[in-house]
């Protein structure tokens, strides 16, 4: 799915950009080489979107780019609403669903499910291979700081170093504070086959730059 980007001397990256809301972001992520594309349909996050701009959008990205559909704690009826709408490939649960909730999902609409788990410290890593039996894909990111009202696309990191060695049984893709200036690092250290990005290519909250997105995935080149 997508163009894949080659980080010199390693093995191909792909790369996530989430939160997208208009056509020229999708076109921008798609040009740029992005394997998946991401809606957010968590209201209080400035980057949500309703379903029939979500539909459009969706209809508008390539074919093989991968269309990502991302909530927070939703109950059936609200993934209803969106997915029985929206042409998703995927579907990412962001809250604190348990792996009984995950392989739920997956199984009433069909669709491959990624989850989030938010990364402190080794512990969570653990954790998050509970996780392995019921999810496609995992997505580490960095934990929400105390407080936020969002609980990923803060802007924040974690210790890449943690990852050093971190096997799953299910791909994974790593989240959290990645920027055009700390990707190529950020892969380097953690091992990351994908990455994900979002606060990290906007020129202000919730507002996607095409620029920083084409820099985003040529850092991946360097």
């Amino acid at each position: 799915m997508g163009l894949r980007v080659m980080l010199s001397g390693r093995a191909p990256v792909r790369f996530k950009v989430c939160g997208l809301t208009a056509g020229d972001q999708v076109e921008a992520a798609a040009e740029a080489g992005a394997g998946y594309v991401g809606f957010v349909f968590f209201p209080r996050s400035p980057r949500t979107v309703g379903v029939e701009r979500a539909r459009e959008l969706a209809w508008a990205a390539p074919v093989g780019v991968a269309k990502v559909g991302l909530f927070v704690d939703a109950t059936d009826e609200e993934l209803g609403a969106v997915i029985d709408r929206v042409p998703l490939d995927m579907v990412q649960l962001h809250g604190r669903e348990g792996p009984e909730r995950v392989a739920e999902v997956r199984a009433r609409w069909g669709l491959p499910v990624m989850k989030a788990v938010g990364v402190g410290g080794a512990a969570d890593l653990d954790r998050a291979k509970d996780y392995e039996g019921a999810a496609d894909q995992l997505l580490l990111d960095a934990k929400a700081p105390a407080g936020a009202a969002l609980p990923g696309g803060n802007g924040v990191a974690f210790d890449w170093g943690l990852l050093r060695g971190f096997s799953a049984r299910v791909p994974w893709m790593l989240a959290g504070g990645l920027s055009p200036s700390n990707v190529a690092e950020a892969v380097r250290v953690s091992g990351a086959r994908q990455v994900d990005v979002s606060s990290g290519v906007e020129s202000a909250p919730g507002v996607k730059d095409a620029g920083l997105i084409r820099a985003f995935a040529e850092a991946l080149t360097a």
